[in-house]
């Protein structure tokens, strides 16, 4: 069924402390300052250019941003100083001389988590800065009564790189483990009990004590 949920997983994801320092390593991967990504609303401004200046473009679905005379410019992945340089070298290229640009975020793309698998609301939800595994979790409303809580997996990516740990719920919620801090991205994946769900189906489907049926 993990598999099914996430098909690129690689069968080994590191536990415990491995799987911690494996995230913790993706966490410093994330570049500092904001990456800009497809949805993004900008203001681009080129200085004693009016007619240059953008008060609002979106960076499209294929990560560029189309700006008058250059064209098509590289925008995802970028942070805003990074862009305003690139901008600079395209008008500089051919049409101004030592141009100078501005790139501000007026709206940024809603940034997500994913939380999948054995929970009772699974589905995409917004991140804010400081949500943990634990926060996610609440937001689905909880692992079912099925749910493997020594089996709580999570991946991340930072640039097309694949991170992933297996964390242990019950650990966290005794404080026996740190409770991790997620990233926009992260994709949190519940396992399934098989053994817990076998006794839930008899108990379902058999509410008379003390009979025995064939399983």
């Amino acid at each position: 069924m993990m598999s099914g949920c996430i098909p690129a997983m690689d069968p080994v994801v590191p536990v415990g402390e491995a799987g911690y320092a494996a995230i913790d390593g993706a966490a410093q991967a994330t570049p500092a300052s904001y990456s800009l990504q497809a949805g993004d609303i900008l203001s681009i401004r080129i200085f004693d250019e009016p007619e240059l200046s953008q008060d609002e473009v979106a960076i499209d679905n294929a990560g560029n941003l189309s700006l008058p005379l250059i064209g098509d410019i590289r925008a995802a992945g970028s942070n805003a100083t990074e862009l305003a340089a690139a901008i600079e070298r395209a008008y500089g290229a051919r049409y101004l001389r030592n141009p100078r640009a501005s790139v501000a975020i007026k709206k940024a793309r809603e940034m997500t988590v994913s939380v999948e698998g054995q929970v009772n609301l699974p589905g995409v939800y917004p991140w804010k800065q400081g949500d943990t595994l634990l926060t996610a979790l609440a937001q689905a409303r909880s692992p079912t009564d099925v749910a493997r809580l020594d089996q709580v997996l999570v991946f991340r990516t930072v640039d097309g790189q694949r991170y992933g740990g297996r964390f242990d719920l019950q650990a966290i919620r005794g404080g026996r483990m740190p409770d991790l801090a997620l990233v926009p991205g992260d994709i949190v994946v519940v396992g399934y009990s098989s053994l817990r769900g076998t006794y839930k189906d008899i108990l379902q489907t058999a509410p008379l004590v003390g009979v025995l049926r064939p399983l």
